[in-house]
Order: C-alpha cells, then sequence, then structure tokens
C-alpha cells in the first residue's frame, strides 16, 4: 500500500517554524505512542538543533504498555526528556512543568547569573497532524486556548500562548514531510489517523491491520469480532462482516464498512492496547 499526502500548507508552516526557531529555547515534540518513530517528523532534529528537546508520548493509554516502557528508554538513551501522557484525559500532565524546569535548568542559570529575572522559557510545540499538540495544549493550559479535532489539519498557523510567568508556548501546525522513504512508516500513519482517509484505500488498510495483529496480538481480533483465527486477512474481514451484520445486497459482506470499522475500533483503542512498532526495529 502506498501512503503519500503532503497539502501545501505544510510546506509554508515548516518555514515558519524554521523562522521561528531562533526565538525559542525548548521544542516540546509529541509523537504518537502507538507508533513512536514513524509519528516523529525527521525535520524536526534539523530544526531543532541546539535546542533543548522534550518528547512526550503522547496516547500512552491506547499502546501496548510494555512497548511504552521500551521507547521511553530507546528516547532517554538517546539524549532526549520524555513522558508519557494522555493529553485528552490529562495523564501526565502536571509532571511537564518540571520536566520543563529540567530540560531548561542550563538555560535558567545562565539567566540567573546574567542577572535576567523573569523572563519565560519559551517552548514550540511539534508534532504530525492529529497527533494531540493542540488537545495537549489546551490540557496543560487548564483552559481551551486552540482548536481541536479528531482528525489532522486543524491547526493550520501558529499561536502564542503564555502559560505563566516563566512558559510560553508556540502552538504550531502539524507537519509531514515531502515523502516517506519507508512504506511502512506512511501505513502506520494512515492507521493512527495522521493522514488523510479520504486518499486512503481503506480496505488494503484493514487488511495489513488484520494481519499485523495477528502475528504480534493473537487472539484480540478473535475477542473484539468472535471470529476464528484461521486464514488470510481477507478471509477473516469477511468473517468479521458476518459475526458483525456487514452486508450489501443480497447478503454479499460489505468489506468496506467492515474495513472502516476495524480501523475506528483500532484508533480508539477498543480492540485492545496496541503499538504498531519496536525500537529494535531502529536501532
Amino acid at each position: 500500500m502506498n501512503v503519500q499526502w503532503y497539502p501545501g500548507h505544510m510546506t509554508k508552516a515548516r518555514r515558519m517554524m524554521e523562522e521561528n526557531c531562533k526565538l525559542i529555547d525548548l521544542v516540546i515534540e509529541l509523537v504518537d505512542a502507538r507508533a513512536p518513530m514513524s509519528s516523529r517528523n525527521p525535520d524536526i532534529d534539523a530544526l531543532a538543533r541546539n535546542k533543548s528537546r522534550i518528547i512526550l508520548l503522547n496516547k500512552a493509554d491506547l499502546a501496548d504498555p510494555k512497548c511504552n516502557a521500551a521507547w521511553t528508554g530507546f528516547f532517554r538513551e538517546k539524549g532526549f526528556h520524555i513522558l508519557e501522557m494522555n493529553s485528552r484525559t490529562g495523564s501526565g500532565v502536571k509532571s511537564i512543568q518540571g520536566l520543563v524546569q529540567e530540560a531548561c535548568r542550563e538555560k535558567i542559570e545562565r539567566d540567573r547569573r546574567r542577572g535576567i529575572k523573569n523572563r519565560p522559557v519559551r517552548a514550540m510545540v511539534v508534532g504530525i497532524p492529529n497527533v494531540g499538540k493542540s488537545t495537549f495544549i489546551n490540557a496543560f493550559a487548564g483552559r481551551a486556548c486552540t482548536k481541536t479535532g479528531n482528525k489532522p489539519g486543524v491547526t493550520k498557523g501558529k499561536q502564542w500562548i503564555r502559560l505563566s510567568q516563566s512558559l510560553e508556548l508556540l502552538d504550531t501546525p502539524g507537519i509531514l514531510w515531502p515523502r516517506f522513504e519507508n512504506q511502512a512508516v506512511g501505513e502506520r500513519l494512515a492507521m493512527i489517523g495522521s493522514v488523510n482517509d479520504e486518499i486512503l484505500h481503506v480496505d488494503e488498510l484493514a487488511f495489513s491491520l488484520i494481519g499485523y495483529l495477528e502475528r504480534e496480538y493473537p487472539g484480540l481480533l478473535t475477542k473484539r469480532y468472535g471470529i476464528q483465527n484461521t486464514g488470510d486477512a481477507v478471509h477473516l474481514l469477511e468473517e468479521i462482516c458476518v459475526n458483525r451484520h456487514c452486508y450489501l445486497k443480497g447478503q454479499e459482506p460489505d468489506l468496506g464498512r467492515a474495513s472502516r470499522m476495524v480501523v475506528e475500533d483500532f484508533r480508539s483503542g477498543r480492540i485492545g492496547k496496541i503499538t504498531l512498532e519496536h525500537p529494535e526495529e531502529w536501532l
């Protein structure tokens, strides 16, 4: 399955981020805990060179807890400050202020030595579409500062948000990169909802997802849909059609409807706590 999506506004957003990097002390990068490396824009490391860094494993409640722990260790070894969180429920949000102070300790101490008082840490919040940046900012601020939505591309421009005397956040649009060289990355991004669904072949996506779940999380599909774990992904999807009464006229299985159901059930966590990749794949 070939997945590519790079709307024109993302080029403008990337230029805006480049221009604003000189104004900030810290980059807070949100990634999706279900695909932590695939949901990292590789351009961010270049944009954030010489800046303090925090990675937030967002949507950690939807991911495999053992994998969350493994990814936390992976990023920590690479020198990032790292935290598991769920911006939708607010889990982990209270720990972020302390993490900001820790990540920017040198900057804060340097200001103190120079006699600079009450200069806030300025942090840029970055991440790919639909990773939860705006929801995170609203949860962190304790008020509705930004628009949110369960689809990619809600945030279109930048906005500065003053959270306290010691911290200001710059919200930025979610941006991807021009081409996914590794199609497994594009597929994972499609699965977690960071690519516009309108350009996808949802049945192919469901086949890939079902195949992965059968290999890595055997039993979850049976538990959710009551199917027998026999046959290939197409056969399993047909079984789901039967058990969930997804039919076209003439009792023909409605694979499209069942595909959309499986993908949405994965995204919402109804199938289970699932992670789509492991650190050893990226060593």
